[in-house]
Parts: structure tokens; sequence; C-alpha cells
């Protein structure tokens, strides 16, 4: 826990210089960035793989305090925002995080590139985004067999159940749905397993899975 403490301080300091979050209170910043972040330990999709992806990862979360809690996992922090990436690198060169790898670039890009697409044996995102948008977006990173995770509210029953038919188009299917904790953060947790390899077509063109999500 002390580790988290540090962690949620550097955050904190470099908040003052870079945004990075709108939560400032260091036990409002453990309730709903760190303990929220590791809801998904314990689950067969995280432990059973070895290389993970956190895609669209802000200022880390929950890439970090997941790297922190399993050290020999592999992790890449994947964000189009440069200037948060800094602050990952930073903070793994404080804390001694040794299992953390940034990449930079938009993900319809890097899904297409040989070491990034089919490579991944989970990708987990907190991204703010639809659904079918954010397996538009993962899916093409995971393995055959593989898992994405995605952490959604309480209110996106609805949005997950749209996505349905978007997840098969892309070579998945909806596992299960959990609900996290106690319910304080007011988080499910949405587990799709990739059954068969994303078709060729997809990610598409940077912007098109946000303005016209699959139907």
């Amino acid at each position: 826990m002390e580790d988290y403490k540090r962690l949620i301080s550097l955050a904190l300091e470099w908040n003052e210089k870079i945004n990075i979050t709108a939560i400032t209170d260091p036990d409002e910043f453990m309730e709903k960035n760190i303990v929220d972040s590791l809801a998904i330990v314990g689950l067969d999709a995280i432990e059973n793989a070895n290389n993970i992806m956190d895609l669209g990862t802000g200022g880390g979360y929950p890439g970090l305090p997941l790297a922190m809690h399993y050290p020999d996992k592999c992790f890449v922090l994947v964000d189009s925002v440069s200037k948060k990436l800094k602050v990952i690198g930073d903070i793994c060169e404080k804390l001694g995080i040794m299992n953390v790898d940034t990449v930079h670039g938009r993900v319809e890009d890097l899904g297409w590139q040989p070491g990034m697409r089919d490579s991944f044996d989970l990708v987990v995102s907190r991204a703010v985004a639809n659904m079918a948008t954010l397996a538009e977006y993962a899916l093409p990173f995971v393995k055959k067999g593989g898992h994405f995770v995605a952490y959604k509210t309480e209110n996106a029953l609805d949005e997950i159940a749209e996505a349905n038919k978007a997840i098969e188009k892309l070579g998945g299917r909806l596992s299960k749905i959990e609900r996290i904790g106690d319910g304080k953060t007011g988080h499910l947790l949405v587990v799709v397993e990739k059954s068969v390899e994303t078709p060729k077509v997809f990610p598409r063109k940077p912007g098109e899975a946000k303005k016209n999500p699959i139907i």
C-alpha cells in the first residue's frame, strides 16, 4: 500500500504542472484510480495473461497500478498524448517499475503495426468511449484466445448490449460482465474473448470508429 501512496504523491505533484487528472484529493485518488484499476485482479483474463496493453492510458490507469501488482507481467501503456507518457515514464523511474513500456500514437495506426496487432494476451481500457468504438480500437491488438476488458459505468448496460454485433464482427465474444467491488465506484468490467482474428479492414482510419461505430 505504501508504494501506491508514493504513486499518488508523484502523480499529484506532476498534476500541478500538467493536467492529467481532475482528482486532487489523495483519498479520492486512491479509491477512484488505484482501487478501481485493481478491480480486475483475480479475473482469469489477467491472471493467465503475460503481456498486457492499457489502451488510452491517460495518466497511467489502470496500467500503472496493475504493473505494480504484477511485477512479473509485461505492460505496454498506449496514449496519443506524449506529455502524459512522459509523466508515466518519470513515475516508473522514481518507483523502480521495470515492467512498463510506453507507446505514443493513435490506436488506428498502431493497430496495423507488426508486433502490435494480434500480439497481446489482454487489452484493458478505462478510456471514455462507446463500447463498440472501444472494441474496434482494442480487439485488433488481442491474440486469438486472448481478452479485452473494458471498465464501464453502471449505466452502460444498454450501450454494451448494443455493441454485441460490433464485437462479433471484430472477432470477439462477450464473455461476462462483472460488477466492481462493493459498487462504490459504479463500474463494470466488460470481458470480451477474442475467438477469431479481427478482419483486416479494422481498425478504420482515425476518427471513423468514433464517428460511425459498427452496428
